[in-house]
C-alpha cells in the first residue's frame, strides 16, 4: 500500500495540475466542487475517523466559514482574502464552545446532538439573524477573488485557489499523523479507557479535534462562497453532514480512502447518477472503507506466527 501511494500522490497532483486546462466550464464546475468537498470531508475525517466520535453536523462549520466570508465581504466591504482568517477562527472558536458540554456523550447521542446543531445553524441563518445572513434566499453578489489587486475571476483561478486549499489540508493531515495528537487521537478511537489508563486527556483532544476539523471546514467554506460568489441555507443543511459522514465512512478513514470517497459519492453520481448504488457497492464491496486507515495495526507475520502457534 505504501508503493502505491507513494506514486498515486504524484501522479493525482500532476492531474489535478492540469486538469481545469483539459475540461469545458461544466466540469470545472464539478471538479472545484470535488476539491472543495475533499477539504470538508478531510476535515470530518480528523473527527470521525481519527477520533471516532460520530459527528453529524460537519456541514454546520462548512456554512459559518462561508457565511463568514460572505457577511464580511457583502456587509462590510472586506476583500475575499482578508475574511480567510476570520473563516477560519469562528468556526475552529464554536467547534470549541459546541463540543465542549458535549465531548462526554458517544455514540447515538453525540450524533442526534451534532445534528441537532446543525439544524439550529440553518434556522438561524434562515431567520436572517442581525438582518445580516439574507434570511432564506442567502446572500448574493460577493466580490471576485483578488490577489494583489489582481481581479482572479476566472473559474480556473478559483480551481487553483481550490486546489491550494486541498495541498494546505493534505499536508495538515500528514503532520497531524506523525504527531503526538495524531497518535493520542487513534488511541481514543480505538479504546478511549485504554487510552485514558495511560494518561491521554482524551476531553482535549477531542476538543482539539473538533476545533481542527471545524477549523479547515470553514476555510472550505471561503472557496465555496468564492465559487458561486453567494451562500444560501440549503448548501449548509443535514443533508450536506450526512454526504461528508457517508464519505468518510465510505472511504475508510485514510486520507486516500477519503480522496476516493469523494469521487464515488459525488462524481460519480453526477456522470451516471447513481448515489444511491455508489454508496451501497462500495459497503458491499469494501466493508471496512476503500481502502481503511492502517495505523496502529498490528503487523501481518505476527498474526501468522500466532495462528500457526494455537
Amino acid at each position: 500500500m505504501k508503493t502505491i501511494q507513494r506514486f498515486a500522490y504524484p501522479i493525482f497532483f500532476a492531474v489535478m495540475a492540469i486538469l481545469p486546462h483539459v475540461l469545458d466550464s461544466r466540469w470545472q464546475a464539478v471538479a472545484i466542487t470535488f476539491l472543495i468537498f475533499a477539504v470538508v470531508a478531510l476535515s470530518q475525517d480528523i473527527i470521525l475517523g481519527k477520533c471516532g466520535m460520530f459527528n453529524m453536523g460537519q456541514a454546520l462549520f462548512f456554512g459559518l466559514g462561508a457565511y463568514t466570508t460572505a457577511i464580511l465581504n457583502n456587509q462590510y466591504g472586506w476583500s475575499i482574502i482578508a475574511t480567510i482568517p476570520l473563516a477560519i477562527l469562528i468556526p475552529a472558536v464554536c467547534g470549541v464552545l459546541l463540543a465542549g458540554p458535549i465531548v462526554h456523550l458517544r455514540g447515538d447521542y453525540l450524533l442526534v446532538t451534532t445534528i441537532g446543531f446543525n439544524i439550529v445553524f440553518v434556522q438561524v441563518v434562515q431567520n436572517n439573524l442581525g438582518g445580516i445572513t439574507g434570511g432564506p434566499n442567502g446572500i448574493f453578489g460577493l466580490d471576485s477573488l483578488s490577489f494583489y489587486g489582481i481581479d482572479l475571476t476566472s473559474q480556473v483561478s478559483v480551481y487553483y485557489f481550490a486546489f491550494a486549499v486541498l495541498l494546505l489540508t493534505l499536508g495538515i493531515m500528514r503532520n497531524l499523523a506523525g504527531s503526538k495528537a495524531g497518535r493520542a487521537m487513534h488511541y481514543l478511537r480505538e479504546d478511549q479507557l485504554a487510552a485514558e489508563s495511560i494518561g491521554i486527556n482524551t476531553r482535549i483532544y477531542k476538543i482539539f479535534a473538533f476545533a481542527l476539523g471545524a477549523g479547515i471546514a470553514g476555510l472550505a467554506g471561503t472557496v465555496f462562497a468564492v465559487q458561486y460568489s453567494a451562500v444560501s441555507p440549503e448548501a449548509f443543511d443535514f443533508i450536506q453532514s450526512v454526504l461528508f459522514f457517508s464519505i468518510v465512512i465510505v472511504g475508510g478513514s485514510s486520507v486516500p480512502g477519503v480522496l476516493i470517497g469523494v469521487f464515488v459519492m459525488f462524481v460519480l453520481p453526477e456522470i451516471f447518477l447513481i448515489f444511491g448504488f455508489a454508496m451501497i457497492a462500495a459497503m458491499i464491496l469494501r466493508p471496512r472503507g476503500i481502502i481503511p486507515a492502517t495505523f496502529g495495526k498490528i503487523p501481518k507475520f505476527l498474526i501468522k506466527e500466532n495462528n500457526h502457534g494455537a
